[in-house]
């Protein structure tokens, strides 16, 4: 098995947890994005340090990587979200 694969899924998985913590916090939901971008690019840097096949073998990279993991979990709840049926306000409340 590919385990560079399953490193940048990780990312994703945690990165969408964090956004759902984050929702049901009173701040608003614009920042979602965001805060799955940072939350990925840290775990990237630390990926980078603890795993010992992780897709990067420079610091740059491994943000870059846990950057666009971390996106990923936001778009794939959007996608998901879209083939349900439902808007985006209606995620809102």
């Amino acid at each position: 098995m590919n385990t560079e694969i399953v490193y940048v899924a990780v990312i994703t998985i945690i990165s969408y947890l964090i956004a759902q913590s984050v929702k049901a916090t009173p701040l608003d939901s614009k920042w979602i994005p965001v805060i799955c971008g940072v939350s990925g690019a840290f775990l990237g840097y630390i990926g980078l340090l603890v795993m010992p096949d992780f897709p990067a073998n420079d610091p740059l990279t491994a943000v870059a990587v846990g950057i666009v993991s971390g996106l990923a979990a936001t778009g794939s709840h959007e996608m998901i979200k879209q083939m349900a049926g439902k808007s985006y306000d209606s995620d809102k409340q």
